[in-house]
């Protein structure tokens, strides 16, 4: 009968259960990868922050009479709404736009319906004549486009190419995954009644005429039913246009038996409106379609599901002359990043795979390896039911992980075989599986907290950042968390099932054993043929590798193995213990003390003097950049088209005709030319975009593409009146400009001149270098010929403003007063005044004005000259206001090679001596304010953290003295990060670098736990302090070395970047091995920071933590000695 034990029943019932857990891993790793297919894929997390635009349209309105009469009212109550982080609007010319910010954590359809709320309020105060009451829109930072295609043709024009790209954007738009497709670069068809304004005149014909005309000619109308001989037959009269020359003829007026057709008083064309957007591929005119997806839906599976649709449109509706072309697919990139991030996992897996096997031999190490893929199978299952997606955080918290998950499986398995090998094969295994487990259960519990516990607080991130990054934590407490039910439920029973009291002696394989191996070797080859006949080779090549690895492993590694748990790991104990005891012998603790608190001091110090880079995100070699032109407002598009090719050819220059590393150069004009990616398809004249796009990093062959930044740069300047920006893809959520400066006020004309005087004060008196270009975004000089009303002469002749207003505007825009039919398609029927006269204001004057005589009651014409005045005037272009207060902003990208915190640090030091207008502020936001914000959260969740870990160590070991030599490992081990850091010269990234010191607290906390935990245990059994140091710090190395080591092992690739094509090595021999990458380039500085911080921590947990422990424990008791005496 065996000895009474600690039980963990669950355990038990696991091993008792074999079968039933046989089942359910099978489950698990099934359904796991059902879910992990399943699973929408993204480079990036969808950001739900509650944002919404309401838009409120009032024609013939200046951007002063827009805020006063609109926009300030909506403000109001805007304001009036809880949970509202920030409202900005910008009253422009008839329109009104305000922005409102929810909080993060706020339900989206609940915001919306309280801005919608707020809106109704409003709308007493609001003008009587809005043509329409305020929309509310909601903007989602997920829908963006994730690919443009592009369609060229040498034999179809502009206007044919729109039909077809019309025919892809219906079937498209009919995806449920895809929100909109835009457009540009195309003519659209329109039927043109271009009026000759002199001929109407004289014909005595209004624009009224017309319109009635047309509008009731071109119809078919249904006029019932008639009953026939028993049969009834529908009647339609069918009148619509059959061709050009119908409505040529088409009668408008008749008087005194003269006739007027449409042909006497104007030209009607077939032709296309004026266009209004352009785009170009390599210098070539395309059609270029934006496809946006849906908030949450698969990124991957909708691009293959859009490219589906074209190939059938290729093969079928498209004639064989039209190019297509996909450029910005971001699919691509997604796949590109996923597939790095997978290959880094398995790297890490394998070579901690490696290190458990000499350090436990090969069948514990699969015991405790396989905790990583199952761990991973149940984060798979969970992910769905919360909403997360596939994407770079969501995988970087699995590499973070790698390390971690195989803690709770070292410790359960090594316990087992300890016990298992100590009974010596008295014991059965199903026993010492159940006594092991029960014996770690509260030690391991408590470490799994301890190392989750920095990632609580990680979860409650506000802000836009926080939004993005809360993916990390999440995954990470979803991953450790199952790692326990592995460790727990799992591992236990395949070691009861598979593992043996047999040592391996690793003798040379001779005989019988050696005809052993080569069997079984053949046996696990000929498992490969099923998967060539099926024309696998990459899983033909997987077994047959295999196969290769055990007949390796029998051997050589056996031996190499053996070598290395008889001889170096003794040697590395006894050498341990040598250190050991010369470090708590006499003063020397003290001394220890002192010089590692010195250390800190020095390191401290050593910072400010070097002042490593800080940088909010970390910095990227771009996959795209950007040439962002503005142009002043009021610029013909032509214009702007004309400017833009010559920026397109000096980029052209740069980057090289044929250049391998550059996939397109892609030129937009007024649409999707924004530097904002939220902007609706809003179409602005006066901007355009350039966009050159780079392969992926591992197909690059040349220079740097940063390089390419300060050259485009250099390129593009000396364009008059221009304001033209290069920027690049960062990664990371949207953030604002690296330098924004608002200045604040509520005088607009005071608020000019103070920005534009801070302006030149910045650019001409500091000349602060790295300053990319400082523009403010405000228009004080847009052109506008302003029409003055004689409201007494105008009433007198019973006109109202909008009757004058939207004669004006029909007359120049036009009117759509029909539409004309061609097969299945509609066409808009336009009235305007031809050209000629449209751009001619004498002609425009003299327009008619037809309005009702009150005396007579007849209608009556009188020429607009005679009822209002003209004005040439430059006015303001917008006025923006956050939170109920005027703003113009100053804003600027940072040169590569400078940091944006030194800039802004140099302009804050001279602000002071730079007198600002009474009531006017200065506060910089954008890229500062987010950094600010997180940089005080992480400062928080730090505090935060240790206290969760100091309540957890007290619980556990009921002291407070305990914890403290614990917690202290976490502030010294700062030493390692900021030593690897100055001694490497890389940036430290206030969120990545940051998350790394975080993360680190728990994973260092959970090594002196396993020292201090065995030294009480040891003391506990009467063992003298500096013994019970020793032994305990000779027991407790292996798995503190190998905790250390699997997690920054887990890191390494990563960190360097390294990247191996698995598939590719597999299937064809083609590793395509490279080093870098954006996947490194933004999760390295938190990588780097856990691996310096980890390695110089595990010094400290094996020689600091004894010393600490020794001078608290003696301490101690001089304390209980002097109150003894009282």
């Amino acid at each position: 009968m065996s000895e009474k034990f600690k039980e963990f029943k669950p355990t038990s019932w696991a091993i008792n259960n074999k079968t039933s857990i046989y089942v359910l891993t099978l489950m698990l790793v099934l359904f796991g990868w059902m879910s992990y297919k399943a699973l929408p894929k993204e480079q990036f997390p969808d950001l739900v922050i509650p944002t919404f635009i309401v838009s409120t349209i009032y024609p013939g309105t200046s951007p002063t009479d827009i805020e006063n009469l609109v926009t300030r009212y909506l403000e109001k109550n805007l304001k009036g709404e809880s949970d509202v982080k920030k409202i900005t609007s910008k009253s422009m010319q008839d329109v009104s736009m305000i922005n409102v910010e929810f909080n993060t954590g706020v339900d989206p359809v609940e915001a919306k319906q309280r801005v919608k709320n707020a809106v109704d309020k409003a709308k007493k105060d609001l003008p009587n004549d809005l043509p329409n009451d305020p929309q509310v829109i909601e903007i989602s930072f997920s829908e963006f486009p994730i690919i443009y295609i592009n369609l060229s043709s040498e034999e179809e024009n502009l206007v044919q190419l729109k039909k077809y790209a019309d025919d892809a954007k219906d079937k498209i738009e009919s995806l449920p995954a895809v929100n909109r497709v835009d457009v540009i670069g195309a003519l659209d068809r329109e039927i043109q009644i271009n009026v000759d304004l002199y001929k109407m005149n004289a014909a005595g014909v209004t624009f009224s005429n017309i319109e009635q005309a047309v509008a009731f000619e071109n119809m078919t109308v249904a006029s019932g039913t008639l009953k026939m001989t028993g049969m009834e037959r529908s009647m339609r009269v069918v009148g619509e246009f059959a061709d050009m020359a119908t409505i040529e003829n088409l009668v408008v007026s008749s008087s005194n038996g003269a006739q007027v057709t449409l042909k006497d008083i104007a030209k009607v064309e077939d032709s296309y409106a004026e266009q209004d957007s352009f785009a170009r591929l390599d210098g070539g005119n395309v059609v270029t379609l934006n496809v946006v997806k849906r908030s949450g839906a698969n990124l991957l599976e909708t691009i293959d599901n859009v490219k589906a649709i074209i190939a059938g449109l290729e093969q079928g509706a498209f004639p064989k002359s039209i190019k297509v072309t996909f450029t910005g697919d971001q699919s691509r990139y997604t796949r590109a990043t996923l597939e790095e991030l997978n290959n880094t996992i398995l790297i890490g897996f394998i070579l901690v795979t490696i290190v458990l096997t000499f350090f436990m031999g090969l069948v514990n190490a699969i015991f405790v390896g396989v905790a990583v893929p199952l761990s991973m199978c149940l984060a798979y299952l969970t992910l769905p039911i919360i909403g997360f997606s596939m994407n770079m955080l969501v995988m970087f918290s699995f590499i973070f992980a790698l390390g971690i998950v195989v803690d709770d499986a070292i410790v359960v398995i090594e316990n087992t075989h300890r016990i298992f090998n100590k009974h010596k094969g008295n014991m059965p295994i199903a026993e010492a599986a159940k006594r092991a487990a029960g014996e770690v259960f509260v030690p391991i519990l408590s470490g799994t907290m301890t190392t989750i516990a920095p990632f609580v607080p990680l979860c409650f991130w506000p802000g836009m950042v926080g939004e993005f990054m809360v993916f990390l934590p999440v995954t990470i407490i979803i991953t450790l968390t199952a790692s326990l039910l592995v460790a727990y439920i799992i591992n236990p029973v395949f070691a009861v099932q598979f593992m043996s009291h047999e040592e391996d002696k690793g003798e040379k394989l001779v005989g019988a054993k050696l005809r052993k191996v080569l069997k079984n070797t053949l046996l696990f080859a000929l498992v490969s043929a099923p998967f060539y006949l099926a024309g696998s080779v990459l899983w033909g090549n997987v077994v047959v590798f295999l196969a290769l690895t055990y007949l390796f492993y029998n051997a050589y590694g056996r031996i190499i193995i053996h070598h290395f748990q008889v001889s170096f790991l003794p040697a590395l104990m006894r050498f341990y213990e040598r250190v050991l005891r010369w470090t708590i012998n006499g003063r020397r603790p003290m001394w220890l003390f002192t010089s590692l608190i010195g250390l800190l001091v020095v390191v401290i110090v050593a910072v400010g003097i070097v002042k490593p880079q800080v940088v909010f995100f970390p910095d990227n070699e771009p996959n795209t950049i950007l040439v962002y032109t503005q142009l002043p407002e009021g610029t013909d598009i032509l214009v702007t088209d004309s400017i833009t090719r010559e920026l397109e050819r000096r980029v052209a220059q740069v980057v090289g005709k044929d250049n391998p590393d550059v996939e397109s150069l892609i030129a937009n004009v007024a649409l999707n030319a924004s530097e904002s990616s939220f902007d609706g398809g809003t179409k602005v004249g006066n901007k355009s975009k350039i966009s050159v796009n780079f392969r992926e990093v591992g197909e690059r062959t040349g220079e740097p593409t940063s390089s390419y930044l300060p050259k485009i740069r250099d390129a593009v300047q000396g364009v008059p009146g221009a304001i033209i920006k290069v920027d690049k893809n960062k990664m990371g959520p949207p953030t604002g400009k690296p330098i924004n400066m608002e200045i604040r006020g509520e005088n607009l004309d005071e608020l000019v001149t103070a920005a534009q005087g801070l302006k030149a004060y910045i650019v001409d008196s500091l000349q602060i270098p790295g300053i990319e270009k400082l523009e403010m975004d405000f228009e004080t000089s847009k052109p506008e010929l302003v029409v003055k009303i004689d409201r007494l002469r105008a009433n007198y002749n019973g006109m109202s403003s909008g009757n004058i207003g939207a004669t004006m505007r029909n007359a120049l825009y036009g009117k759509e007063v029909s539409k004309y039919r061609d097969g299945e398609d509609q066409y808009p029927i336009m009235v305007r005044l031809k050209k000629e006269q449209r751009e001619d204001i004498d002609a425009l004057i003299e327009l008619p004005i037809t309005y009702r005589d009150m005396a007579s009651g007849t209608f009556r014409q009188i020429p607009l000259s005679s009822v209002v005045d003209l004005d040439y005037v430059n006015s303001y272009g917008s006025i923006t206001r956050i939170n109920e207060q005027r703003v113009i902003t100053l804003s600027s990208n940072v040169l590569n090679g400078y940091n944006a915190n030194v800039i802004i640090s140099q302009i804050e030091r001279a602000l002071p001596t730079y007198e600002l207008p009474k009531g006017v502020t200065v506060g910089f936001t954008g890229e500062q304010e987010d950094q600010q914000e997180s940089a005080g959260f992480l400062g928080g969740a730090m505090m935060a953290a240790l206290f969760i870990i100091f309540f957890i160590l007290i619980t556990q070991f009921n002291s407070l003295t305990k914890p403290f030599v614990i917690l202290s490992e976490v502030i010294f081990s700062l030493i390692g990060v900021l030593i690897g850091f100055m001694a490497t010269g890389m940036p430290i990234s206030i969120i990545m670098t940051g998350l790394g010191v975080v993360a680190l607290a728990g994973i260092v906390i959970r090594n002196g736990i396993l020292l201090v935990e065995f030294t009480d245990v040891l003391m506990g059994e009467g063992m003298p302090l500096k013994e019970a140091i020793v032994q305990a710090g000779k027991t407790r190395i292996i798995p503190v070395v190998l905790t250390a080591v699997s997690t920054i092992l887990g890191l390494i690739p990563l960190a360097i970047g390294m990247n191996i094509d698995f598939a590719g090595l597999f299937e064809s021999f083609s590793p395509h091995i490279y080093f870098g990458g954006d996947n490194t380039a933004f999760f390295g500085p938190l990588a780097w920071a856990i691996v310096f911080g980890l390695t110089f921590a595990t010094f400290l947990t094996l020689v600091f933590i004894p010393v600490m422990y020794y001078i608290a424990h003696q301490g101690t008791l001089k304390v209980k000695r002097v109150f003894s005496k009282r």
